[in-house]
């Protein structure tokens, strides 16, 4: 037996869940920077909401090519919330990674954040990350983001710079919890939830996720999500009047530090 294959048998098993709908013009350098990763046992599992442009093309030719690569494909468009929810219900690895369908990593982001789980044994992390956005066909690399070192829930609810496609987690740490049923920002909640949980959620002291700012980022629409964080505290969090005031003005605050205003 190869020294590789026994290192890839020790490796611990991590599935990394990609929502995907209509992002055809971002979806092949995702998929690629999954592909192209140092660490070995790993699954994509990519549940398409009905994508309507070339999505399921590209798709079929990863699956072809790929048998770590399983891609549902939903009769019915869905929101991000059911696809996340579902990835979680079918995964049996021992971690699990998120990355969006228009966001990347760097070659090395599982080998150094499994390594540093391992290392410290956390059951939850995250790291710091670069924002990027497209003009003129061309990258645009903002400010890189440095969140804390880590988070507590009483923490998040006022910075919420856990970027998602930067999070690795150990499953039995998410157990049975699930985004919920929202249109934008579930995955928020679902973090609210873990660290309630769990506590603490510990930092990598590395960029190793690439994040796109699209039109339907956090930051580009800040008035829709003064709305939807305003709800999602109320409804899900079961913030107090004032703590649901401070929330939205700390995160908008700290969303213009990160990014500007688009």
């Amino acid at each position: 037996m190869s020294e590789q294959s026994i290192l890839k048998k020790k490796d611990p098993s991590v599935d990394i869940i990609m929502p995907n709908y209509n992002k055809d013009q971002f979806l092949k350098e995702a998929i690629d920077s999954v592909v192209n990763q140092k660490y070995n046992n790993w699954k994509l599992i990519i549940i398409d909401g009905a994508s309507k442009d070339n999505s399921k093309k590209i798709l079929g030719e990863f699956e072809k090519k790929f048998n770590n690569i399983n891609i549902i494909y939903l009769l019915k468009r869905k929101n991000t919330a059911f696809a996340r929810n579902l990835g979680i219900r079918l995964s049996k690895a021992e971690y699990i990674a998120f990355l969006d369908s228009d966001d990347y990593w760097s070659e090395n982001k599982l080998s150094e954040q499994i390594n540093f789980m391992k290392k410290f044994n956390y059951d939850f992390t995250y790291t710091d990350y670069v924002p990027f956005f497209l003009k003129n066909h061309k990258k645009i690399f903002k400010k890189r983001v440095i969140a804390p070192d880590y988070f507590t829930y009483d923490q998040f609810i006022y910075n919420t710079s856990i970027a998602t496609s930067s999070m690795v987690i150990k499953t039995s740490t998410i157990g049975k919890i699930k985004c919920p049923n929202v249109k934008i920002l579930e995955d928020y909640p679902f973090k609210c939830k873990i660290l309630k949980t769990k506590s603490l959620a510990n930092k990598l002291k590395q960029d190793l996720m690439f994040y796109r700012i699209s039109e339907n980022s956090l930051q580009s629409n800040k008035l829709r999500n003064v709305y939807w964080l305003w709800y999602i505290n109320k409804k899900y969090i079961k913030l107090s009047l004032l703590e649901n005031i401070m929330s939205i003005l700390m995160i908008t605050i700290s969303s213009i530090k990160k990014y500007g205003i688009k």
